[in-house]
C-alpha cells in the first residue's frame, strides 16, 4: 500500500535518505555519493570527477519582482561553484537547464546567461550544454562538473573531537541583504545597503580560499555555508559522528549586518547562525594547524578566517555559548525546503 505521507511531513533530508535506500549499492567508482552536495567519482588513480547540481525556483529561491537577471545568473553559478570549493576542487564545465513561462522576455534569458557565463569564466569554467523547457514557473537548474586530486579532497566526515571550527569571511550578511529586498524602506545608509545586497545577490564562491586550505593539508572536514552556519555544522557533525560547541561572540558578523538587523528589529546572531546563503567555508582543523591555515588563506586571498568553536565527542551534543557565558542547545536552525 502506498504511503500517505507528504514530502512536507517527511522533510528534505529524510526524503533523500528514503530515495537513496531505494537505489541499491553504488558502483565501485563512487567515492562520495547521495547525501552530500557533491558526488565524487574515481576516474583515474590520480583524478576524481566532481558533479553537483542545484535548482533555483522563482518565488522560492528568488523574487522575480526584485530580480536582476544578470545578477541572478551570477548567483546561481556561484552556488554551484561554492559546492565545488567545499570539497577543495576546481570547476570545469556547466550544464544549464531552464524551465520558462512562455511570456518570459528573451532579454531576461540573455542577461541570465551573461551572468552565468561571466561567473563561470571568472573561475575557469565554461558552459557546454543544457536544456530549455516550457513551464508555468521559472526555474534555473545548473549542473557543474569539476575535478580534484584525491589527496586534496575534503569531505564532511573527517572532523574529530578536539578539532577547532573555522569559517571564512563573514556570516549573516546575505540574510541582511534579503531583509532589504523584502523591505526596501528600511533606514540604512548607502554603504551598508550596497554591502549586504551584494552579499545576497552576488556571493563570492571561496575557490581560492578552498585551494589554500586544501594546500596546507591539515583540514579534517569542510562544507559551504548554504543552509546556515548552524545547520551546515550539523551536517559535519552528523557525517563525522561528533558534537560541537559554538561561541556566539566569535561569529564574524560585520557591522553593516548588525546595523541592518537593528533597523529591521532582528537579532544579528540569528542571521549569523541561520540566515543561510553566505557561501563561506566552514571547516575543522586540529589546533596545532590553525595558524598555518589562517595564514595561508589570508596571504593568498586576503580573506580572514575566524575560529568560532570546537568539535566535541558526540555525547556532548551541540551547544551555543552566548556572550554572557550561558550555554544553550544549538538547535535545528537554517533553511529547510519542507
Amino acid at each position: 500500500m502506498a504511503s500517505d505521507l507528504t514530502v512536507a511531513e517527511v522533510g528534505e533530508f529524510p526524503l533523500i535518505e528514503r530515495l537513496a535506500a531505494r537505489l541499491g549499492p553504488a558502483r565501485a567508482d563512487v567515492v562520495v555519493g547521495i547525501g552530500d552536495d557533491v558526488a565524487v567519482l574515481a576516474i583515474t588513480p590520480d583524478r576524481y570527477l566532481l558533479a553537483t547540481c542545484d535548482v533555483q525556483v522563482a518565488g522560492v529561491h528568488f523574487l522575480l519582482h526584485a530580480c536582476d537577471p544578470y545578477r541572478l545568473g551570477r548567483k546561481v553559478a556561484a552556488i554551484n561553484l561554492s559546492d565545488i570549493a567545499a570539497v577543495g576542487g576546481r570547476p570545469t564545465h556547466f550544464l544549464v537547464s531552464l524551465a520558462l513561462p512562455a511570456d518570459t522576455p528573451v532579454s531576461f534569458v540573455e542577461a541570465l546567461y551573461d551572468g552565468i557565463s561571466e561567473e563561470a569564466t571568472r573561475y575557469g569554467a565554461d558552459v557546454v550544454g543544457g536544456n530549455v523547457s516550457r513551464s508555468s514557473c521559472l526555474m534555473v537548474d545548473l549542473t557543474l562538473l569539476g575535478e580534484v586530486e584525491p589527496r586534496r579532497l575534503l569531505r564532511r566526515d573527517g572532523a574529530r573531537s578536539g578539532d577547532l571550527i573555522l569559517v571564512t569571511g563573514r556570516v549573516g550578511a546575505s540574510a541582511a541583504g534579503l531583509a532589504l529586498l523584502l523591505d526596501p524602506s528600511l533606514q540604512v545608509d548607502r554603504a551598508d545597503r550596497e554591502s549586504v545586497l551584494a552579499a545576497h545577490q552576488t556571493p563570492t564562491p571561496r575557490l581560492g580560499e578552498a585551494a589554500a586550505i586544501a594546500g596546507v593539508g591539515a583540514a579534517t572536514a569542510m562544507i559551504d555555508v548554504s543552509d546556515g552556519l548552524a545547520a551546515d555544522l550539523g551536517h559535519i557533525c552528523d557525517a563525522s559522528g561528533v558534537g560541537a560547541r559554538l561561541r556566539a561572540d566569535a561569529l564574524p558578523i560585520d557591522d553593516a549586518t548588525r546595523r541592518v538587523a537593528r533597523a529591521a528589529g532582528k537579532d544579528p546572531l540569528e542571521w549569523g547562525l541561520a540566515g543561510g546563503e553566505d557561501y563561506e567555508l566552514l571547516f575543522t582543523v586540529p589546533p596545532d594547524a590553525v595558524d598555518a591555515v589562517r595564514s595561508a588563506v589570508l596571504q593568498s586571498t586576503g580573506t580572514p578566517v575566524s575560529v568560532v568553536g570546537e568539535i566535541l565527542p558526540a555525547s556532548a551534543g551541540r551547544t551555543l555559548v552566548l556572550p554572557d557565558g550561558r550555554r544553550v542547545p544549538l538547535g535545528a536552525r537554517g533553511w529547510k525546503h519542507f
